[in-house]
């Protein structure tokens, strides 16, 4: 007697593609078995050169080999058991928050350069109400991390005790320090020329005609804040020749390091005829062009705003902003290759390597109104 189907049971599954011995499955599953054309095509390799890679076969070139893993990832479909990495360990990175597009873009470089040697990234974030630094750091330790990478941390605060740092090195464990610098601490800093970017905004500014120019940026106990003075500072006293003093009353602004701080910032600077304003960050820049419209005043013919860091999408605002590009691959690459060399027993000098920022030009910086009128 012949047994019929039963209701409801699930169809057969459908061929593995020959030569392929290991299952591929796609992450989110769509009913569709995986094709070796698919791979090929999306690595530009042969079907066979798929085969022997999935299979773990020899005969094929590192770079080939990576690519199709690469196509694996990006299609969608997760890797055979017998070609997933082991970890040489972890890594933790410890941000501030990830409201400012700029940390997470610098932990997508940082971890993407410790996954390129093997390693492990962890990815600890610090939000208001939750858990501090300090107890980051613990959980990390507790948890056996190989070292970690702290981007504008307690390190940039000059309030702050860093007797934790030396606590922590005192346990063996290798660290870097991104945005900030302190001479108490004996270890590899890694930081934008702050001073440098303040001076590339004003000399731009001053360039199409502005005199007026402030400058919005967070509170001032914090190293890169300071720097950033300094160097506003300097520059439109070079420019412009006005005393320092006059410039540190009359063009700075302290707030905070939000859309709403910029505004606030900027509006107060506004109210002091500055026909243009430098932000500390694009988050503040984009609160600085919120303020002059609020006034009935437009970006950039009444009111020039420059921003810094060059976040992700912000060449896509209305208007387009010009910014001040923190070198920021350059920054992650560095800061990786420098925790490795720590946990390698070759560590790097204990000092400050320093980042050229670029001047990135685009549609909210213009000439000063008294130009254009006179033109």
């Amino acid at each position: 007697m012949t047994q019929q189907p039963t209701a409801g049971r699930a169809p057969a599954r459908a061929r593995r593609p020959a030569g392929v011995q290991g299952q591929i499955r796609r992450v989110q599953s769509s009913g569709v078995t995986t094709r070796l054309a698919d791979i090929a095509a999306q690595a530009g390799v042969s079907e066979a050169t798929v085969s022997r890679v999935l299979n773990g076969k020899p005969g094929v070139a590192a770079t080939t080999r990576q690519s199709v893993l690469a196509a694996l990832d990006v299609l969608g479909y997760e890797r055979p058991v017998r070609l997933r990495q082991r970890s040489e360990g972890l890594v933790g990175l410890i941000t501030p928050e990830l409201e400012n597009p700029i940390f997470p873009a610098l932990a997508q470089v940082i971890g993407q350069a410790l996954t390129r040697q093997g390693y492990t990234p962890v990815l600890a974030t610090q939000t208001p109400g939750g858990s501090t630094e300090d107890e980051l750091t613990e959980m990390l330790v507790d948890r056996g991390v190989a070292g970690i990478i702290y981007v504008s941390g307690l390190h940039a605060d000059t309030t702050a005790d860093m007797q934790r740092y030396e606590r922590l090195r005192a346990q063996g464990v290798p660290f870097v320090l991104v945005d900030g610098f302190s001479p108490k601490v004996q270890a590899p800093f890694i930081s934008p020329d702050d001073r440098a970017a303040m001076a590339l905004a004003v000399t731009h500014l001053a360039s199409l005609g502005h005199t007026r120019i402030g400058l919005a940026l967070g509170p001032k106990r914090f190293v890169p804040v300071q720097r950033k003075i300094e160097g506003f500072v300097r520059a439109v006293h070079d420019q412009l020749g006005l005393p320092a003093q006059t410039v540190e009353t009359e063009l700075v602004q302290h707030s905070l390091y939000t859309l709403e701080g910029g505004q606030a910032a900027a509006s107060a600077l506004i109210d002091r005829d500055c026909t243009a304003v430098v932000c500390a960050s694009d988050m503040m820049a984009l609160g600085a062009i919120r303020a002059a419209r609020q006034r009935g005043l437009e970006v950039p013919r009444d009111v020039s705003v420059v921003g810094f860091d060059d976040s992700p999408l912000i060449a896509f605002t209305d208007p387009p902003l010009t910014t001040v590009r923190k070198p920021v691959p350059a920054m992650g690459q560095a800061a990786v290759r420098t925790l490795l060399e720590e946990i390698g027993g070759t560590p790097a000098p204990h000092s400050e390597f320093v980042f050229m920022p670029e001047l990135v030009v685009r549609g909210s910086t213009a000439s000063a109104p008294h130009v254009l009128r006179a033109s």
